[in-house]
């Protein structure tokens, strides 16, 4: 049972409903939250130490504090929630090179919990319908977060060979949706036009946002998981995606698609990567068998559940002509679920 837990990221959104969640777990003696910026939201208990994990500022907290859990969330999906490409890299890889090094010299570490991503099996034509844990990705992810994921992960495996008693639990991650949370799927698919690429029509799997602080705090209580897929049960397709949206969606063909969105992000609507493209190219299952029997764990939203619970906090009102290059289908379900709501407020890009 974890005693004085250690959260990198917690200034971001996901580590600061982390650790209100496990605020809530009086078992848990101490909450000591690290990052490089004072968080904007409410931490519960967790003290917060102003700290960058790229510093060996981090190794003096483990070591001062007597942690024996460590909780690894600072992982950057984006660029610029970084401050660009090179300084998410920076923090991404380094950062955990630096923290891992930092708890392979402390005794008092017994456990190690990190959040990745699913991002990790990449996503091409090649894929099998469903990704098991034990499989590797047909085509390995080329640039930005996902690539930085498939290191930090090596990074991991290593450290549990070097420091076998360490319990490790890495949590692969379906992308991150819900009405607070800003990721690049959320900027895409609160476009007024979405862009799909034409002839494609992928499979997505999504995970709410309220269900990872949960899944986090099991692993947490129950540490030495292992590898395991977090994701709402069931998938929809992006076309279904755009109409829960309340959007029309218009279709591009895959070789100009980068263009367009390369455009949306130079005047800052989307923030988007080749691997994000593929991704609704081609989509992306996962096997969760091992999270239900093993780690025992069930998502409260389902991933159509999740998504819907994010478009009705989309900002504005959908849009009350169908261009004619686009598919229609938000028609109805503005009537059947009624006007999208006010947005809510988000804090930074996180997948």
């Amino acid at each position: 049972m974890a005693d004085t837990v250690v959260i990198t990221g917690i200034s971001r959104h996901l580590g600061g409903a982390f650790a209100r969640r496990l605020s809530g777990d009086r078992s848990v003696r101490r909450i000591i939250g690290v990052d490089i910026v004072p968080p904007r939201h409410g931490i519960g208990r967790a003290e917060f130490i102003r700290a960058d994990i790229r510093s060996p500022l981090i190794g003096r907290i483990i070591d001062d504090h007597e942690v024996d859990t460590v909780v690894h969330m600072n992982v950057i999906a984006t660029p610029s929630a970084g401050g660009g490409r090179a300084s998410q890299k920076e923090i991404n890889v380094i950062g955990t090179m630096q923290l891992l090094a930092a708890c392979q010299k402390a005794e008092s570490v017994k456990a190690l919990v990190v959040k990745s991503t699913a991002a990790v099996y990449g996503s091409s034509p090649k894929d099998p319908a469903m990704f098991a844990e034990d499989m590797s990705a047909r085509r390995m992810p080329r640039t930005g977060w996902a690539r930085d994921s498939v290191e930090v992960e090596g990074y991991v495996r290593g450290f549990s060979r070097r420091r076998p008693d360490v319990a490790i639990s890495m949590l692969r991650f379906a992308n991150v949706i819900g009405p607070k949370i800003r990721t690049a799927f959320t900027d895409h698919f609160s476009l007024s036009v979405i862009p799909l690429p034409f002839g494609f029509d992928a499979r997505l799997q999504f995970i709410h946002e309220d269900d990872v602080p949960d899944a986090l705090a099991l692993a947490v209580a129950h540490p030495g998981q292992g590898v395991v897929n977090i994701a709402g049960d069931g998938i929809i397709t992006a076309s279904q995606a755009a109409n829960i949206a309340g959007r029309p969606y218009v279709l591009i063909p895959k070789f100009i698609a980068g263009s367009v969105t390369g455009s949306l992000q130079r005047v800052g609507l989307v923030d988007v990567n080749p691997d994000q493209l593929d991704m609704l190219s081609f989509g992306r299952g996962l096997d969760t068998t091992r999270m239900r029997e093993v780690m025992g764990f069930t998502p409260r939203y389902t991933t159509r559940a999740a998504f819907e619970d994010f478009a009705r906090g989309i900002p504005g009102r959908p849009l009350h002509r169908a261009l004619p290059f686009a598919q229609p289908g938000w028609a109805a379900v503005q009537a059947a679920q009624g006007a999208i709501g006010a947005p809510a407020a988000s804090e930074e890009s996180e997948l």
